[in-house]
């Protein structure tokens, strides 16, 4: 298995620990958690059930019967008439399995199981407390993509289930080195470059990684994959989001709305681009949602509270769905390369890789020597009006916001050793070449964070960038450290 050294580590220590044991296993849809409860415990397992999407309560409990029979040897099954009685069956099952070793039950795709007004988490809670929790030789594992509803409904829940998990798995996409790991380990070999396009089109999902081809260049495989009317992931958008979400309707144009800005958007913003007025119960929602499924971060600009929040898409197929799969809709053969040699497409790499360097601060933090160190992470945009009064502007040519003036900064690593380091990032098709012009705009930058901020920390400017640095005068003086993208995968 590559990496998920920590998920492994958790889930052998639950085999171990000679109580009974209440797992729960979160995260985004395709990113691998039946793989991985599968790989670790299948051996260990004395009934496992997948719920149905969409399925009735009927449906559910006729599963589950009919998976009880296959575990029991009868070959019989019986439809429970609800979930008490389904419980009930369950245990007098249970109680003929051997004590001395583990068993496990899985039940997969949780939130499917549950219909409304099913009683199935109350069944499920009184299972757990009056039979599982006093036996020492079981192991319940939950799972389901819906991280939200098994955080209300089995973390947070005010019931029967309050504080009864013993352990939480929140499994995450690959890391560009894991992605790079699994993509050896299928013999498959792409230059670095093509390592990070691929990452930043698909992001570290597994299942969408597992389609590439052997033998197949970058802009053939993104091609095939998302553009042609039978790539995986051609009609993958809407599949995604209604099997995560109930009414997933808003979560979608909260998400179209959140593509249209790189940088992010305050929630006025987002509200006025949905056109609404006010947020609603059912937006906060989605939001909330988005936010503990990996789709959405809520990031605090530097020196700010909460209230002054952004909210940034980083779902990486999510976006590059809205910048060219959904567009793009009508194929034609080598519209992906053609697609690739745009300007836009070039805009679309260098935030692209802004996004893959804020997820990958802990690799960045190596990389400068400061792993041990604790670190505050955020950025900044500050248009002409916020600045110092009496601050010169007239040399800055207008921002990346469009505002004269103002500045932006793509990622601070704000230290608790007295410093912060003002990252500068480039994605270029060569090394990046300071010019005279750029090293004056550098130069401001640095002392008008300074004067904005009234920072006493020593400040370092920072670059991460893909191919490196040009080495010239204007780079050795201005840039203090410099992390190139192979040092990503160390």
């Amino acid at each position: 298995m590559i990496g998920r050294k920590k998920e492994i580590e958790k889930i052998e220590r639950l085999l171990a620990s000679g109580r009974a044991e209440f797992l729960a296993v979160t995260g985004r849809r395709r990113v691998g958690k039946t793989f991985l409860v599968d790989t670790l415990l299948k051996t260990h397992y004395c009934f496992s059930i997948t719920g149905i999407q969409h399925g009735s309560m009927a449906t559910q409990l006729v599963n589950f019967g009919v998976k009880l029979a296959e575990y029991d040897g009868s070959n019989a099954p019986k439809n429970p008439e609800n979930w008490q009685t389904a419980f009930l069956q369950l245990k007098g099952y249970l109680k003929t399995l051997p004590k001395d070793r583990r068993q496990v039950i899985f039940l997969d795709e949780l939130p499917w199981i549950e219909t409304p007004r099913s009683g199935f988490v109350q069944m499920l809670a009184h299972f757990w407390n009056d039979y599982l929790s006093k036996e020492p030789h079981f192991v319940l594992v939950i799972c389901g993509s819906a991280t939200s509803w098994i955080i209300k409904k089995v973390i947070n829940d005010p019931g029967g289930l309050h504080n009864r998990l013993t352990e939480n798995i929140h499994l995450r996409p690959f890391t560009l080195a894991e992605t790079h790991a699994f993509l050896t380990d299928k013999g498959l070999s792409f230059s670095l470059q093509d390592l990070t396009k691929i990452y930043m089109a698909l992001g570290g999902i597994p299942f969408y990684l597992e389609n590439l081809r052997k033998g197949e260049s970058f802009a053939a495989a993104i091609e095939r994959i998302c553009f042609a009317p039978t790539g995986i992931l051609h009609n993958e958008y809407n599949n995604l989001y209604q099997a995560l979400f109930n009414n997933a309707e808003m979560h979608q144009q909260i998400v179209a709305a959140l593509s249209t800005r790189h940088y992010g958007m305050l929630h006025a913003e987002i509200l006025k681009e949905m056109g609404m007025s006010q947020p609603t119960g059912s937006y906060q929602r989605a939001m909330e949602e988005l936010i503990v499924s990996d789709f959405v971060v809520e990031n605090t600009p530097l020196g700010k509270q909460k209230r002054g929040s952004a909210y940034r898409l980083v779902d990486e197929y999510s976006i590059f769905y809205h910048r060219f799969i959904q567009p793009n809709k009508k194929y034609s053969p080598g519209i992906w390369q053609q697609l690739a040699e745009s300007q836009s497409y070039k805009i679309w790499a260098g935030y692209a890789f802004e996004n893959l360097c804020h997820k990958h601060i802990d690799a960045i933090k190596r990389a400068l020597g400061i792993a041990a160190v604790y670190t505050e992470i955020s950025s900044l945009r500050v248009p002409a009006s916020d600045e110092a009064p009496g601050l010169s502007t007239e040399a800055l040519p207008a921002d990346k916001t469009g505002a004269k003036g103002g500045f932006q900064i793509d990622l601070l690593i704000d230290r608790k050793d007295n410093a912060i380091n003002l990252c500068e990032i480039k994605f270029h098709s060569g090394p990046f070449t300071i010019t005279p012009a750029y090293y004056q705009q550098l130069i401001e930058k640095r002392q008008r964070f300074i004067d904005h901020t009234g920072t006493s920390k020593q400040v370092f400017l920072t670059f991460i960038t893909n191919h490196g640095i040009t080495s010239n005068a204007y780079a050795q003086d201005v840039v203090d450290v410099e992390v190139r993208l192979a040092q990503l995968l160390e």
